[in-house]
């Protein structure tokens, strides 16, 4: 059976469903039709988050059912996944280098505490969250791992990023890690895009639809609103859900996906300056090791 031979591991809200849809339109590359299967971080295990609207998260957990996601594989040369909880799921290096030992591994990273805020306002658009603060939010969520809330809710933990990357430097060849920041998939995904070719090597000169903003974050003017479109038109088993994979019909529903979805937001509101002098005290030890690990000045995550 076939497996695939690269792995998105994150980090979540830095930009994985981008780049996995690009990816996704090369007709070099494989995509797991599923983004997230999250196979390598609850292989063998029962699944049994209790937090709010935890259910949502489909987790394959048999290798069999995980094969079988890429049993359309045809001629591609490049065969992957996007499951950003590899990134913090401390088994996860582990099972992906006993399965796939030379798998490549793509990382992209953003700003710890603009992430994290970016996770918590996913929670709030989907009205899940139970403060509309983002500190409180924060400060909840050693109770909340404690309750056994999925990682979902774990906005703080999942911003160390070297304690989590160091694992895979461990394990994979340096050469087998490529690691990319949001701010630069942002300003160039052009640029982003063309190198994670190379590295897959595959064609280089093909170009994917950018016109697509995908999974944007905020808070919406209509919770309720936002709600339905979430849970109803683009639930699992909707018929809307159902012909999203077909050619041309897929991307203009994306397309009108996102432009519902931009337009029932509000301005993102900023995160309080005393909030993020905080919390970067909480990884300034992680950003400095961090540094070191991927060669990359990040002492802008550092200033208020």
């Amino acid at each position: 059976m076939t497996m695939p031979n690269f792995v998105i591991i994150g980090a979540g809200k830095a930009g994985t469903t981008s780049l996995y849809e690009y990816l996704r339109e090369h007709p070099q590359i494989y995509m797991s039709p599923k983004k997230e299967p999250r196979f390598f971080a609850v292989e063998d295990e029962e699944i049994n988050f209790q937090g709010p609207d935890d259910s949502r998260f489909r987790f394959i957990n048999r290798i069999d059912d995980y094969q079988k996601l890429f049993s359309q594989v045809s001629n591609e040369i490049a065969i992957g996944e996007a499951s950003p909880i590899y990134l913090t799921t401390p088994k996860a290096p582990r099972r992906i280098h006993h399965h796939i030992p030379n798998a490549k591994i793509i990382v992209i990273l953003r700003d710890p505490i603009e992430r994290a805020y970016s996770n918590f306002l996913d929670s709030l658009s989907r009205g899940i969250e139970t403060t509309d603060d983002f500190a409180k939010a924060m400060t909840l969520e050693d109770q909340r791992i404690k309750n056994r809330w999925s990682p979902h809710w774990h906005y703080k933990r999942k911003g160390f990023y070297f304690s989590f990357l160091k694992p895979y430097f461990e394990l994979f060849d340096r050469e087998n890690i490529k690691v990319y920041f949001f701010d630069d998939l942002k300003k160039n995904p052009q640029k982003i895009v063309k190198d994670i070719y190379y590295f897959l090597g595959v064609d280089h000169c093909f170009e994917p639809d950018f016109s697509i903003k995908h999974n944007p974050s905020g808070i919406p003017r209509s919770i309720r609103l936002h709600t339905y479109f979430l849970n109803r038109i683009w639930s699992k088993n909707s018929k809307v859900n159902r012909i999203k994979n077909l050619g041309v019909i897929s991307t203009f529903l994306q397309q009108m996906e996102s432009s519902i979805f931009q337009l029932n937001l509000k301005e993102k509101p900023k995160i309080s300056k005393d909030t993020r002098n905080k919390f970067i005290d909480v990884y300034k030890e992680d950003i400095l090791k961090l540094q070191e690990l991927v060669n990359r000045d990040l002492s802008q995550w550092l200033q208020a």
